[in-house]
């Protein structure tokens, strides 16, 4: 199928969650809307998708819960406590009014219990018909921007989606996407979906993802691969109660236990450790995170890995937001139903079948293309 230009068109979004994730992709739309590169957008992964560049993206409808979001213009919400995220686009506009949503599991006892700066404070407003409202918002698709942990929240946001008629972006680890009986749901409904746990532009699991590929395709044998992530927004506190961290760990062990599998190598007892170790308010919305990775090579002669990454932790999940809400776009255009695989396993952390970073990117690069790959063909055929 040939590439089209939908310069005319616009990709209306819903957003769940006005945090730090959504401050930065908010500030994102003002500040790449004068962009004009027709191949590369620095910052940009991919500057056109399908037709669709970052500038067509926009919001139509926006909900939170916390008493000073709700009710306020999305330009106000996204800088309002407990956010921490850069500003490096002050002048957004004012957008929707940020709308109440359903609390249900998104927000912890603990949470509620912290400091106002660094915790939730529920609004007492009565939560909105959700389908109702996404009906009359004209969104094409809804974006989970809950905190880790919101299993219940998220499948209620799921269902409305599905209800709703319209995509389902899941940048949180609560697994949906992944999920067949989820997944059968989009299908039925004959919708897409991308999930599960957004994989930041050059975050650590990216970067733990192509340091194992490497290892590997080497011929070296991976005997430990650590992986400690530390910061200081809300997304870190929110993960400081276990119970709630449990699926966020899982997730980030997923990317590096997938090229394992992919290649049918066991993974050795204790042998892999991936997730948030700690909250540290100073370092606000800085994430850092240390990577130890043991290796053995010919002759069993060790090699050792140690690095450390530090990244905006919001902006750097920004751009692959951007790519993703593109990919639903078109694959709705298209026809394609059920969890993306290719874009899925490319912006994604647990993604519905895992693949190797190039396939993967190959298989991205098809769709912003307007082509069918093996793989989106199979899912046209569910139709």
């Amino acid at each position: 199928m040939s590439h089209t230009t939908n310069s005319n068109s616009e990709i209306k979004i819903a957003v769940i969650g006005a945090g730090n994730c959504f401050s930065a992709l908010y500030q994102g739309f003002t500040y790449y809307k004068d962009s004009t590169e027709s191949d590369n957008i620095p910052g940009v992964m991919f500057a056109d998708i399908g037709g669709y560049r970052p500038s067509d993206i926009k919001v139509v409808a926006v909900y939170d819960v916390d008493e000073r979001k709700v009710g306020k213009p999305t330009g106000e919400a996204i800088f309002a406590k407990p956010n921490c995220a850069r500003v490096f686009a002050p002048d957004v506009p004012a957008g929707p009014i940020v709308q109440m949503g359903h609390v249900l599991d998104g927000v912890s006892s603990y949470m509620q219990e912290q400091p106002a700066d660094f915790g939730f404070r529920v609004s007492d407003a009565k939560p909105v018909d959700m389908v109702q409202s996404l009906k009359d918002s004209g969104a094409d698709l809804l974006v989970n921007y809950l905190p880790v942990g919101s299993q219940q929240a998220s499948e209620f946001y799921a269902q409305a989606a599905i209800d709703a008629n319209i995509a389902f972006l899941n940048c949180i680890p609560v697994f949906i996407a992944s999920n067949p009986k989820w997944e059968q749901k989009f299908i039925d409904a004959k919708l897409p979906l991308i999930g599960d746990d957004m994989r930041s532009q050059l975050g650590a699991s990216v970067l733990s993802q192509v340091l194992q590929e490497l290892a590997f395709d080497r011929g070296m044998v991976v005997d430990f691969h650590q992986q400690l992530n530390i910061g200081g927004n809300t997304d870190f506190n929110n993960m400081m109660v276990q119970s709630r961290l449990a699926s966020k760990k899982e997730s980030k062990e997923n990317v590096i236990r997938a090229q394992n599998d992919l290649r049918g190598i066991a993974v050795p007892e204790h042998s892999l450790f991936a997730g948030p170790s700690t909250f540290l308010p100073y370092l606000k919305d800085n994430k850092v995170a240390y990577f130890n990775i043991r290796l053995r090579g010919f002759g069993d002669a060790s090699v050792t890995i140690d690095a450390k990454l530090s990244v905006q932790d919001s902006e750097n999940s920004a751009g692959v937001v951007i790519d993703a809400i593109r990919y639903l776009k078109v694959a709705k255009e298209l026809g394609v139903v059920g969890a993306l695989r290719g874009p899925s396993a490319w912006t994604q952390k647990t993604p519905p079948e895992q693949m190797m970073y190039a396939d993967a990117k190959l298989e991205c690069e098809a769709l912003a293309k307007r082509r069918l790959t093996p793989s989106v063909k199979r899912q046209l055929t569910k139709a």
